[in-house]
């Protein structure tokens, strides 16, 4: 059995291979990139964030870089997000349920059809492999993140909707090392131990520890620093399994330590296309047992009025921090590179409000100041990104209707 299970993902990879380099009409073109730092903050619309005074930093950097100002997420909850950001698809996941780590007997939704969804309650999700349909994305959303009666629908993109696509189940990871170049994804507070089978760590203690056992007498429950469902990779049968160390579980790893993100900053040792989320009290997320200054938003009305000021300063300071890192690195300099700051989606009010989130783009061989007006996506993010680091497009970034964003990551004139 294990041979046959081995054999399926090889010729399934084969294939999706195959797909992949066939819609590789705009490869080459566009603004070239070395390395791409791709930062993702959580659940703040572009209106909570511009003009917001508890986040200064991003404020000023917003304006001294460039940003998309009509740039949509494309649909709820975050992990949909976050999987559309590197693979350009749903993959048939509406859902922030937790990988079904390892499961070789399960059908991935996109072979299956299967959507995954909130209401109804779905499984855990079964490794993304393969070749398959994703699931539709439909202008009102009746079936992920609402919380009868005060939110019956949230809005997708901005009112738009999107039909199911043919669907190759891989991320910019595989393209790249396809390539012969790296990635990594830098996850905060992850635990020192491997991320394998990890949905939820405090950056020592994870969902499988005897706390008890460990400290007597604790009473406080673990803090959900780190959670999977802000680390894509992880739902994808090829990273999970390993068979190309190139292309693994070991390319997660947190912001500390040996091979983590300020480590390698510090070195100048960094992947191609860097994929960093600060931990849930630090991207804006919140969590409700971490104290005042991490608690979530008292209200979400698509407005600053109800956000909790301590959790956008907290952000906003991490924020700082990490762009600071990255100019100070001996990478920044070495060649063309962009940073991408991108919130996952709005802050799932209830429907009207759209799905509209702030995009900031920093290169350190490009024009700057640019605030452009036309409309994109995570698709379009993504597109411009395989763009520049020579890679075909992938799924729904290969859509005709999707631009690139070359505006924001072209060079000076």
């Amino acid at each position: 059995m294990k041979r046959l299970a081995k054999t399926r993902w090889l010729v399934a990879g084969c294939v999706a291979v195959g797909l992949m380099t066939t819609a590789a009409a705009d490869e080459g073109d566009g603004p070239h990139l070395d390395h791409v730092f791709v930062i993702v903050m959580e659940n703040h619309a572009y209106g909570q964030v511009v003009n917001n005074p508890n986040a200064p930093f991003t404020n000023q950097y917003a304006r001294s870089a460039n940003t998309a100002d009509r740039y949509f997420a494309v649909a709820h909850p975050s992990l949909t997000n976050y999987l559309e950001i590197v693979g350009g698809s749903n993959f048939g996941v509406l859902t922030d349920n937790s990988p079904d780590w390892h499961n070789a007997s399960c059908q991935p939704n996109i072979v299956s059809g299967v959507t995954a969804t909130d209401n109804p309650p779905s499984p855990n999700i079964c490794p993304i492999v393969g070749v398959g349909t994703d699931a539709p994305t439909v202008a009102i959303d009746t079936t992920n993140e609402i919380t009868p009666p005060s939110i019956l629908a949230v809005t997708n993109i901005d009112g738009a909707s999107l039909p199911s696509a043919r669907t190759v189940g891989m991320t910019i990871g595989d393209q790249l090392v396809a390539r012969g170049r790296t990635w990594k994804s830098y996850q905060e507070s992850l635990p020192a131990i491997s991320p394998d089978g990890v949905n939820h760590s405090d950056g020592f203690f994870t969902d499988a520890s005897d706390i008890p056992a460990i400290i007597p007498g604790e009473k406080q429950t673990m803090i959900q620093l780190y959670a999977v469902k802000h680390n894509p990779f992880a739902y994808f049968r090829n990273v999970q399994d390993g068979h190309d160390p190139a292309n693994s579980l070991r390319n997660v790893v947190g912001f500390e330590g040996q091979r983590g993100l300020y480590d390698d900053l510090a070195s100048g040792r960094v992947p191609d296309y860097a994929f960093i989320v600060p931990n849930q009290c630090n991207d804006q997320h919140g969590r409700g047992n971490a104290g005042p200054a991490c608690d979530f938003d008292p209200s979400t009305t698509g407005t600053q009025e109800g956000l909790n000021p301590a959790l956008m300063y907290q952000g906003d300071i991490t924020l700082r921090t990490l762009v600071n890192a990255i100019h100070q690195s001996p990478a920044w300099h070495r060649g063309r590179n962009a940073i991408v700051v991108v919130w996952d989606e709005n802050d799932y009010s209830a429907t009207p409000n759209l799905n509209q989130v702030l995009v900031i783009v920093d290169t350190n061989d490009g024009n700057h100041g640019v605030h452009s007006d036309r409309r994109y996506t995570h698709f379009s993010l993504l597109k411009t990104i395989e763009r520049g680091l020579g890679l075909p497009c992938l799924n729904h970034a290969c859509d005709p209707d999707v631009p690139t964003m070359d505006d924001l990551f072209g060079r000076d004139r």
